[in-house]
Parts: structure tokens; sequence; C-alpha cells
């Protein structure tokens, strides 16, 4: 029946609209009389609580079936929806009918607000863990909802009707018809999304003044996962880039890119800087900050991404819909400044710095680099937008201004990498370090020895010098985090009679926070190595006629006619 996938989304789009602006309005009502309302009135408004919960619960039924009738309508070729027609046709390949769901705008934020509900979904089922900490966040996260609800049922609207008939659509962009994008958007989604948890959590936890430290472990976990899925998300990207655009590499500081990296590095630094208020009850507001500044700059990106301010492969067809995200972001980040300010006496320090020769000035140094990048990246990402707005005409960054700030900084951090790890809390002695950094240290000196005995000449070139520096702290920092297990390992195996491989798969399994910090460490290490070497790669152009040389370092290219 022609319309009925229309009029059936439509519905249960607005019925998850419905539904999540009760459970956002309901449940910040009962929260409120929970505060300041007589004892008597208390099992009321515990009631009306657990109806907002089950709204909330109810909204991810009604989005999800919003979903499931997009994708029956790109796999029955429904081309009477205009979104379909835009973006399947016919002879698509089934994986790439489903992909259909996220590859326009309209269908991208029906995706985002299906895994901001089912986020939602799996957040409201655990709320025995804390009622009360869960209902602030449950309240949030539907105040969020309510924002992309209103987007896909009134500003981009995923059912409308086309205005004349096709018998075939236009097609899937022949750039994402690649396998990894079947994947690549979902992982970024999920990364991007996901930060609304720890988010609704950090806020939730400081309208309430939450006592302890009970809320950042739990965030911890939220966060942990969410920066895996962008992490993963990002990785692909970086190979779809290779693969598929022809850029000659993994990473062109393309706009929406940058917009991915930038939550990125502040999830980074919130997942090491609440170690720090866990173990020793300091930067409590910076940590506040930092998830906050996450959640904003994932809006931010998405924002990017469909506004049309920035020039992108990436971005979709310019829209009004910016305006839509301003006013969200605006109002985020006078309620998160409104509610700071309030209650900033919660967030004083218990400790202070003692020394700068410890794992709380790693963590320190850690969190301001990575700030550092992270304002490089986003100066440089808004300055087309900026420089338009003041002089009239934009003016675009280049990769060289990023490079020129972010490769110092990488390779800075990938040295605290290194070394946080073998420093001790509160102050670390200088007996400690050096029988800590010893064998670390000669395996980073032999490797620049070795390089530059295999022929690099790093005083040559800038990008060798940054190269040759990255390749032999690397080696530094692989040698340090392999010195920990390998001390580790021999302890257990020493009481245990194990060997030395079985005792360190028990070490990891004990502690696994602290060794899996350190085999994500490693991943980095090695991400890095392969970034090292971008610096060797050379290019040559030139026309050539039958027998002319080219030579590209050490070989020779001849044009011969066969």
């Amino acid at each position: 029946m022609p319309g009925f996938t229309s009029y059936f989304g439509s519905f249960a789009l607005l019925l998850a609209l419905a539904l999540s602006s009760y459970s956002f309005l309901t449940g910040a009502m009962s929260l409120w009389r929970l505060r300041t309302s007589p004892q008597q009135q208390d099992d009321r408004a515990e009631r009306l609580l657990e109806t907002a919960r089950r709204a909330g619960i109810a909204v991810w039924v009604a989005v999800t079936c919003a979903v499931v009738a997009l994708v029956y309508a790109a796999f029955s070729n429904d081309f009477s929806l205009e979104y379909i027609r835009e973006h399947s046709n016919v002879t698509l390949a089934a994986p790439y009918k489903f992909a259909a769901l996220w590859s326009g705008q309209e269908g991208s934020l029906l995706f985002w607000a299906f895994l901001l509900s089912t986020y939602g979904l799996v957040l409201r089922l655990r709320h025995t863990v804390d009622r009360k900490l869960y209902a602030h966040a449950s309240v949030i996260l539907a105040a969020v909802q309510v924002f992309f609800l209103l987007l896909v049922n009134f500003a981009a609207h995923p059912f409308a009707l086309a205005q004349q008939r096709a018998v075939d659509g236009n097609g899937l962009n022949p750039l994402l018809q690649y396998p990894e994008m079947v994947i690549h958007p979902p992982m970024l989604y999920l990364g991007y999304v996901g930060f609304s948890v720890p988010f609704a959590f950090a806020l939730g936890a400081l309208i309430m003044r939450y006592p302890g430290e009970k809320w950042i472990k739990i965030t911890r976990r939220w966060t942990m996962v969410t920066w895996l899925f962008l992490t993963c998300g990002i990785c692909l990207g970086m190979h779809w880039a290779y693969a598929v655009l022809g850029w000659g590499g993994y990473w062109g500081w393309d706009p929406v890119e940058d917009a991915s990296l930038m939550p990125w590095l502040t999830g980074t630094a919130f997942l090491h800087s609440v170690m720090m208020q866990e173990k020793r009850g300091m930067m409590k507001s910076w940590n506040m900050w930092l998830i906050f500044v996450t959640f904003l700059l994932s809006i931010l990106g998405t924002f990017l991404t469909r506004s049309g301010v920035v020039s992108s492969v990436h971005a979709f067809a310019q829209s009004d819909i910016g305006t839509w995200f301003l006013w969200f972001m605006g109002i985020t980040l006078a309620v998160c400044l409104f509610v700071f300010l309030r209650n900033r006496d919660h967030l004083r320090s218990e400790n202070r710095l003692e020394s700068v020769v410890s794992r709380e000035a790693s963590f320190l140094f850690n969190n301001v680099v990575l700030l550092a990048s992270c304002f490089t990246v986003l100066w440089g990402t808004l300055f087309p937008i900026l420089s338009e707005y003041v002089q009239g005409h934009k003016v675009t960054v280049g990769a060289p201004f990023y490079n020129r700030v972010n490769v110092p900084v990488g390779i800075f951090l990938l040295f605290l990498t290194g070394i946080g790890p073998l420093l001790a809390w509160r102050s670390t002695s200088f007996q400690s370090i050096k029988k800590n950094l010893a064998i670390p240290a000669a395996f980073g000196l032999l490797t620049a020895m070795g390089l530059l005995f295999g022929g690099v000449r790093p005083w040559q070139d800038t990008g060798v010098l940054y190269s040759t520096m990255a390749l032999a702290i690397a080696a530094f920092v692989a040698a340090a985090i392999a010195s920990e297990f390998i001390r580790g390992g021999r302890v257990i195996a020493a009481k245990t009679g194990k060997s030395l491989p079985a005792a360190m798969g028990q070490l990891t399994m004990r502690n696994t926070r602290r060794y899996g910090g350190y085999l994500v460490h490693m991943g980095i290490v090695l991400m890095v190595v392969g970034f090292a070497g971008n610096a060797f790669n050379q290019s040559e152009e030139a026309e050539l006629g039958t027998n002319d040389k080219l030579t590209v370092g050490n070989y020779t290219l001849i044009n011969r006619q066969y």
C-alpha cells in the first residue's frame, strides 16, 4: 500500500517524541519533588519517576519501529519515500541497502536517535545499581533524546513522501559502496552517541551533589566502551580514506575527520585524569568539564557534518538544520555552567600535587598536552568559518598547520605514555627513576643509533627528524611496557611455579584495568610506528615520453613501449 510505510514511520517517531517528552518532564518534576516536597509525598513522586523510566524504555520500542520501517522501505524499493529515492535503487546490493539507513542526513539522524534510545534502554534496565543517580542520568538522557526526536519529526523527516512517483532511485554514493562503510559509520556513531551517557551521569551527579567517587567508576566503564567504539570508527575511516578516496594516505586533516578526533582527545584525557580523582581526590572540576566538553564536541561534530558550514567529502548537503544544533549546544553549555557554578564547592580537591616527578604530574601533563592538541584541531577546523564571518571570504587551513603543532605534541604524549606508568604516586625518588628507566632508555638509544647507521639522516629534513624521534621513543615505550609485564610475571612465577608467559597472563587477569591499559598503550606505539613511516614516503610527478626515465629515491622507472 503506497504511503503506509510513511504513515507508520511518522506515527512511530511522533509517539517516541511524546514518550521521551513525558520521560523528561515527569522525571524532572518527580526528582524536584523528592528534593523539596514533604515526606508524605515521596511515594507518589517515586511512582511517577518509575512511569518516566518505563516511558524511556518505550521510546526504544517506538524508535526501533521507525528504523525497521525505513530499512524495510529500502529493501522493498519503496520509492514513494523521498529518502529511499535519493539513497537507494533497485540494483543496490543488500548490505548497502541497509547502509542507506545512515547514508543521508535524515536517516543518519534517525540512526543517532535509535542508538541513543538503545543506550538509554541499557541504562534504565540497570537502574537498580543506584536508583537516584540512574534516575538523574535517565532524565538528562531523555532531554537529549527530545532534541533529536524533534529534529527527525520536524527538521529532517526521513519518511517524507516524494513529490513524484519513481520506478527507481538515484542509488548510493559510489564512494560509500565499500565494505568498511557498512561498519565505519555505526562505530563512529556509537562513539559519538555513547558520550551522552557519561555526560548524563556527570551532570546528574553534580546536580544531586553525589557523595564519593562511585559515579566516576560507573562513568569510566561507559566512557571506555564509547572510547573503544570511537577509536574503531576513526581507524576504519582512516583505512577508507587510504583505500577509496585516493588521498595517498590515511589522514588528510579534513574538517569532519578533525571533528571525530576532538572528542577522542578529550575522552582520552578524561579516562586518564579520573584515576587521580579516584586515587587522590584531585582534579574534580577538571574531570567534570572534560566530560562536558567531550559531549559538546560530539554534538559539534554532528553539527559540522550536517550544517554545510565546512567543505568535506564526509559532509551532507547544506541545510538550515545547523541552527537547531547551535541552539542545543548553547542551551547545554548554559545548563552546564549554571549547575557547575551552583555546586562548585562540592568539587574541591582533597589533595594537592606534591611533586613534579610523580604519576599525578604525568597525568596532569598528559591532560594539558591532549587539550592543547584538541584546541589546535578545533581552531584549524573553525578558522575558515571565523575568517569568512570576519573577512567575508574563507581562509582554508591546510595540513602543515596541524602537523606543525600536533607532531611534536604527539611525540611528547608518546614519551609520557612510557614514563607515566613507571612513576609512583605522590613522589618518585631518583634511584627509582634510574632503576625503572635504564633498560627502556637503552632500547630507545639503540633504536636511534640503528636508524643512523642504517642511513637515516634526520638533520636533513624536519619530517625525518620527527620520525626518528618517534621511532626511538616508541622503542623506549615498548620496552617500558614489556618490563612492567616481565617484572610482575616473575613475581607470580616465583610464587606459583608457573612459566613466565602463564604468569604474565595471570598478572593481566588480576589487574585488567592496569595491564589492559598497557596493551592499549602498546597499540598506540604500533600506530606511531606506522605514522612515522610517512616521512620516508617519496613521490615524483613528470610527463614521460617513450624510454624516458624518472628517478624516485633508489628506483628508476623507464617508460618503455611494447
